[in-house]
């Protein structure tokens, strides 16, 4: 009888902070991603899906420890003029980009745990490589999904509290941010565009991944990658992402390539159920190469432990990788607070 009681407490439970916590369902005409429910992923007639058991896999997981890693927190520039481009790692997905007199911020994390809760839900292994109080003033803020690790809504309001930057995010996201008392939000479709100053310009891009903030609000909001134009080349933010169609479609809109591209590494095992939404090493530089990256800045690693990954194994698959690239080419694993001074 008691564990009958207390079963239907945990049900209970989990649907009523389901109904606390999950995102509101954009509701819009229907296109080739969204079926008027639900985003979908571009997938062509040669796509083969890489479907595995969650369950299967939380029953089998491999086990591998993490340890929590000290980093040598630094201080940017206040600001980077001109053709002169700067990105700073922070951690996990979030880099400050710095060009054209414009600080740009992209999935931002300051939270000890990507999770709703402060108690459970993945913590973190690094600190920011940055103090939030060293950032320099933001303008712009780049959502690419709403996942606890790339939407964390207490960083967004310590921003807006201290610079009131325009949050730009992929479809329905904006709803829910103003839930949260945040408002200063462009929400934008994929291949849609948005002016960030006289110099620089963004075009929102498709990504293959998906959306939850719950178990009844899957993919029920857009997910998204980013172009930033500028006079001196395009930068290139992947996001969260696994390999797809998309990538093609990319490199025929922006043929002239890339002068920066920030790729995640990271979360990539097991292949079978990971290589859908989550890239590896391995696609990371296929990526660089179709379309035409001049430099990489490595994403999506040592921060939280997300899959399977051992602690260090995204990056070491890099570091084995790289010898292959060509002179004109790089890809770049940075500790948390280090930068890269990008090539004109």
């Amino acid at each position: 009888m008691y564990i009958f009681l207390f079963l239907i407490f945990i049900v209970l439970l989990i649907f009523g902070t389901d109904h606390f916590i999950k995102s509101k369902r954009y509701h819009g005409p229907v296109s080739d991603h969204f079926d008027g429910s639900h985003f979908l992923n571009i997938k062509d007639s040669t796509h083969q899906e890489r479907r595995g058991s969650v369950l299967r896999w939380m029953l089998s997981r491999e086990k591998n420890v993490w340890e929590t890693r000290s980093v040598q927190q630094t201080k940017p520039k206040t600001i980077v003029l001109d053709d002169e481009l700067t990105a700073t790692f922070i951690n996990h997905a979030t880099v400050l980009i710095q060009t054209e007199g414009v600080n740009i911020i992209t999935d931002p994390i300051y939270s000890e745990r990507a999770s709703p809760f402060s108690f459970i839900g993945p913590k973190r292994y690094a600190e920011p490589g940055v103090a939030f109080d060293d950032l320099p003033k933001i303008d712009a803020v780049l959502i690419s999904h709403n996942h606890y690790d790339h939407l964390d809504i207490p960083t967004l309001k310590r921003l807006v509290a201290r610079d009131n930057p325009r949050i730009v995010v992929p479809l329905g996201n904006k709803d829910f941010l103003k839930t949260h008392g945040i408002t200063n939000v462009v929400e934008i479709d994929w291949w849609e565009s948005n002016t960030l100053s006289d110099a620089t310009s963004l075009v929102s891009v498709p990504a293959q991944h998906f959306s939850a903030r719950a178990l009844s609000d899957r993919n029920g909001t857009l997910w998204s990658g980013y172009v930033i134009r500028t006079p001196h080349g395009n930068i290139y933010f992947a996001g969260d992402t696994g390999y797809g169609p998309f990538v093609d479609q990319i490199a025929e809109r922006f043929p002239n390539g890339f002068r920066l591209g920030l790729l995640p590494i990271g979360a990539f095992k097991p292949e079978s159920l990971m290589g859908e939404v989550h890239i590896s090493p391995y696609e990371a530089f296929t990526m660089q190469e179709r379309l035409d990256i001049a430099d990489v800045l490595a994403i999506h690693f040592g921060t939280f432990k997300l899959a399977d990954d051992k602690q260090d194994e995204p990056t070491s698959r890099v570091k084995e990788l790289v010898t292959g690239l060509p002179e004109t080419k790089r890809f770049l694993v940075l500790p948390n607070g280090d930068s890269m001074q990008v090539r004109p």
